[in-house]
């Protein structure tokens, strides 16, 4: 996959509601529960795609946004709001800084909360690709992470999407769940494989501070997962996605040819994008962007006055925490990134990794983590990181 242009400029929307709080996650998300939502009260749903409708016009006006490249709508569990409001959600997109001809939308969904209905409204909105939340194949698996899910339901979710038109279809795997066998993986690899999608995320288990998964662990209840054990689960996930024509383009991202997350890549390529709803994060030339968290905090806020964002803080980034973000991220991508990028106080850095099999030149003038070098990309990141400051 050849270095695209870096200018494209993104929207990232989200959702804060959950039906319930997985045991692993401490995203920024709420249940009804956690919520203290009432029959006879205004829907936060509604609120909050009011709030998001202003905080998109207001934030396009105020920044001269440009055209949205892509759009990402994410959570929490965008399906909750069903394909009505998530094409509120994206007509507010059309109606503030507009989309770009081609342009890539994309929204997370839960397989429980989707049908054939809901993939065909998406479609008829304007949506191009689906990312569906699998985790696993395996029931036990499930349960300890507390999904709700079946385990043959994200397949399912998966061809209907495909029937219903989306040329580009995603599922996320959770790999490193306690209790996990190399079995599981394998069963859960060949389901995606089953699903005719053409991009798969993989991600190894982080068991966050805070969340009831970790409570489990420190009671003894759950024993975490060790690294050699990670690495050869990311293995299995490897050899047999690329097997079946699928290629790393980032190192928990694997897509057949151009099914690549546009979206994520940029991210990944130093772009900019605007971060819109309860907790969202955005990226402006030298500026981070983020909002408050709680949703009724962020509804009131917008609505505080006709021009009120519901911005926490914004923080200017020196060069040099552009550059050592420029680089956390570039050295994840199968890509790599420009030599002239990194300073002359790293080549000894980069050419050790050469020699020992970690890095490769994929084209003149760019260096890149090699197949096996991926397992160590966070160790590697750090080095080259060290070395500039040496």
């Amino acid at each position: 996959m050849p270095p695209e242009k870096k200018d494209s400029f993104g929207v990232y929307i989200h959702v804060p509601f959950c039906v319930t709080r997985c045991g692993y996650c401490d995203f920024n998300t709420y249940t009804p529960r956690e919520l203290g939502v009432r029959d006879d009260a205004p829907s936060p749903v509604l609120q909050y795609l009011d709030a998001v409708e202003r905080e998109l016009s207001r934030a396009a006006e105020r920044y001269h946004l440009p055209p949205a490249d892509t759009v990402f709508v994410g959570g929490g569990t965008p399906s909750l709001v069903g394909a009505e409001g998530l094409t509120r959600a994206l007509n507010a997109v059309r109606s503030s800084m507009g989309l770009s001809p081609g342009a890539e939308v994309t929204t997370e969904a839960n397989p429980e909360s989707t049908s054939p209905e809901f993939f065909s409204g998406l479609r008829e909105a304007g949506f191009t690709r689906v990312s569906l939340g699998m985790q696993s194949a395996s029931e036990k698996v499930l349960r300890v992470l507390d999904r709700r899910h079946t385990p043959g339901r994200p397949v399912a979710a998966a061809q209907e999407a495909r029937r219903a038109g989306f040329e580009h279809v995603n599922l996320d795997l959770i790999y490193g769940t306690p209790g996990e066998v190399d079995d599981d993986v394998k069963r859960s690899v060949d389901a995606v494989l089953s699903a005719d999608v053409d991009h798969v995320s993989a991600y190894s288990l982080i068991i966050e501070r805070g969340t009831a998964m970790f409570r489990k662990v420190r009671r003894g209840e759950l024993t975490e997962t060790d690294e050699d054990t990670l690495a050869r689960r990311y293995d299995i996930i490897d050899d047999a996605l690329s097997g079946q024509g699928f290629s790393w383009y980032e190192v928990s991202n694997w897509s057949r040819p151009g099914g690549e997350c546009r979206h994520n890549l940029v991210y990944w390529r130093d772009g900019d994008w605007w971060g819109a709803g309860p907790g969202a994060h955005g990226h402006i030339g030298n500026q981070r962007f983020v909002n408050v968290k709680h949703p009724a905090r962020y509804s009131a806020m917008i609505s505080q006055s006709e021009d009120a964002l519901a911005l926490k803080g914004v923080e200017d980034l020196s060069p040099s925490e552009r550059h050592e973000e420029r680089v956390m991220l570039a050295l994840r991508l199968a890509e790599g990134i420009e030599e002239s990028q990194l300073p002359e106080s790293t080549t000894s850095c980069v050419q050790r990794f050469i020699d020992d099999g970690l890095f490769w030149r994929p084209s003149s003038g760019r260096v890149a983590v090699t197949n096996r070098g991926r397992l160590l990309a966070d160790g590697i990141i750090t080095d080259i990181l060290v070395s500039e400051d040496s």
